[in-house]
């Protein structure tokens, strides 16, 4: 009788646990480490599927490769108490060889970006694909200056929790770093 309360019971336990909103996820599976999104000095074009977010971003940086950048980024589903995407948009673009500061317009999360190299500045062009929920995202955000903190590291940022997001980025520029 035990056993047969308890196969009851477990799957009750499970779909209270999968609806509770503070999640901790261990480490993304980013797949192999030569699974990158792009080469270096080329163009990429990443989006999350329908529904989902960006929540961890991943990159190493190479001098001798123009001083670019490969990139590899992590999805998932955003949490349902933001409710269904209602819209989603590509946002301006980012210039390269300057300095900018963006995040998604009109309460948006980052659900994907789109990048090209340009060699003449050896620097890429940036414009995120940003996504708004039915339900608002909170307003209490700040940046994250920790990643990477000098333009030669690699970085490895992760959301362990829902609740967070990804709004936007930004960058700086260094005509003699490059």
């Amino acid at each position: 009788m035990d056993l047969i309360l308890l196969c009851a019971f477990l799957p009750l336990v499970t779909v209270a646990w999968g609806q509770y909103g503070d999640y901790y996820y261990g480490p993304y599976n980013y797949g192999d480490n030569d699974e990158w999104v792009n080469v270096y000095r080329q163009g990429f074009n990443f989006q999350c599927p329908h529904g989902q977010v960006i929540v961890a971003v991943r990159s190493v940086f190479s001098k001798k490769e123009g001083s670019d950048r490969l990139w590899n980024y992590a999805c998932m589903p955003a949490a349902q108490s933001l409710g269904e995407p209602t819209e989603c948009w590509w946002e301006e673009i980012n210039r390269a060889g300057t300095e900018w500061y963006q995040t998604c317009s009109n309460n948006g999360l980052v659900a994907g970006f789109q990048s090209q190299y340009f060699p003449s500045v050896l620097d890429r062009e940036w414009q995120f694909y940003c996504c708004r929920y039915s339900r608002r995202c909170p307003y209490s955000c700040w940046l994250t200056t920790e990643y990477p903190g000098h333009y030669g590291e690699d970085m490895d940022m992760m959301m362990y929790t829902y609740d967070y997001y990804i709004r936007g980025a930004t960058t700086t520029f260094s005509a003699v770093d490059r």
